[in-house]
């Protein structure tokens, strides 16, 4: 990895257009998300994250998953415009992350700490934000484009169903990724005055 932590943070954006490549094996994907999982900070080090990698096969049975469902909820006259998008933008990736929360992990945090029991669900969707973002920028180091979905909880029972996923994982997002084909538009940003405040 040649960027530093900022430049990485600073390039990491949207991708829309993804094509069915990797720029580095299997492998060294397993590991990034294993070292993310592994080392990104959770409140009382409740390490509530789970991630599903879906390669292949599995990549575009989510994605047809997602079809299926949307297909049955979606207006016949839109629905034309929300398959190509899942076809170009996310089935067409090398990939798709899942991150779900372990709630069992989380409430049983509730019962042993009943002081900050109703913080828990939050702080577990902070941890996993955190978590979504240490992989997106490790893959955007490594030269993929990767986007940040949520259909869920539309998918979320037919995602639990073909992947046995436990029952007490939550789905939070998926992150369909691959090598980009096109570069996203300029960004952009409010004044950062109004943003950050500086008292010395």
């Amino acid at each position: 990895m040649s960027k530093d932590f900022l430049s990485a943070i600073k390039n990491r954006r949207s991708y829309y257009a993804l094509s069915n490549e990797s720029p580095v094996p299997d492998d060294h994907i397993q590991e990034i998300i294993e070292q993310a999982v592994k080392y990104t900070p959770s409140a009382f080090n409740s390490q509530s994250a789970r991630v599903l990698l879906l390669l292949g096969e599995n990549h575009q049975k989510l994605w047809n998953i997602t079809k299926d469902v949307l297909k049955a909820v979606v207006p016949d006259d839109s629905f034309g415009k929300t398959e190509q998008k899942i076809n170009e933008s996310f089935k067409s990736g090398y990939g798709t992350i899942l991150f779900f929360e372990d709630k069992h992990t989380v409430r049983e945090l509730q019962e042993k700490f009943e002081l900050y029991a109703e913080k828990f669900p939050l702080w577990s969707e902070q941890s996993s934000g955190m978590l979504q973002f240490v992989i997106w920028t490790a893959l955007e180091l490594e030269g993929f484009g990767a986007s940040l979905q949520h259909y869920n909880p539309l998918i979320d029972e037919r995602v639990k169903k073909e992947w046995a996923v436990p029952e007490e994982w939550e789905l939070v997002a998926q992150m369909p990724f691959g090598k980009p084909v096109s570069q996203p538009g300029e960004k952009e940003f409010k004044p950062i005055e109004e943003r950050v405040k500086i008292f010395k």
